[in-house]
């Protein structure tokens, strides 16, 4: 049986492949990198075929690297993404995408009291559950859950 193989979203020569964000979740990783303001070149694809997650979306942004702050806020959303560094169109790194111990400057309190929500205070959260993100704020204690983390 002869398989035939092709590129649904374009080669990119320099840069970075997020790849295996769930469909869903596509906008709201363009959202929290800033992608939707960029200037360079940027590539998506979504609701792609995947073995793993059923549908997964893609993103190739040329001439573009991530700090380790950046990949924590996608963690937040969708912990399995993958990122490829890529150069002269080759995969030169990869990066598995993990929740961290602690957050900070990345989510918002849910607490309207919280001090962080008043004061020009960098928010910090201790990561309680990595398995169903739960977050305890370092200033009030309030715990969240990932379906009400709010990105900053």
């Amino acid at each position: 049986m002869n398989k035939e193989k092709k590129l649904l979203v374009s080669a990119i020569k320099n840069g970075t492949v997020i790849d295996h964000i769930p469909a869903k979740d596509l906008f709201k990783v363009i959202k929290i990198l800033g992608l939707d303001k960029a200037r360079q070149p940027i590539t998506f694809g979504s609701n792609l075929v995947s073995r793993k997650i059923g549908k997964k979306a893609v993103i190739k942004i040329s001439g573009v690297y991530f700090e380790d702050k950046d990949l924590n806020r996608i963690a937040l959303i969708s912990e399995n993404v993958r990122l490829n560094v890529i150069k002269n169109y080759e995969v030169v790194e990869k990066k598995q995408v993990k929740v961290p111990e602690r957050i900070i400057g990345i989510a918002k309190c849910v607490n309207p009291k919280c001090i962080t929500n008043h004061e020009n205070i960098t928010t910090k959260f201790t990561v309680i559950n990595k398995d169903v993100i739960s977050l305890k704020c370092e200033y009030c204690e309030k715990i969240t859950d990932k379906k009400h983390i709010k990105i900053i």
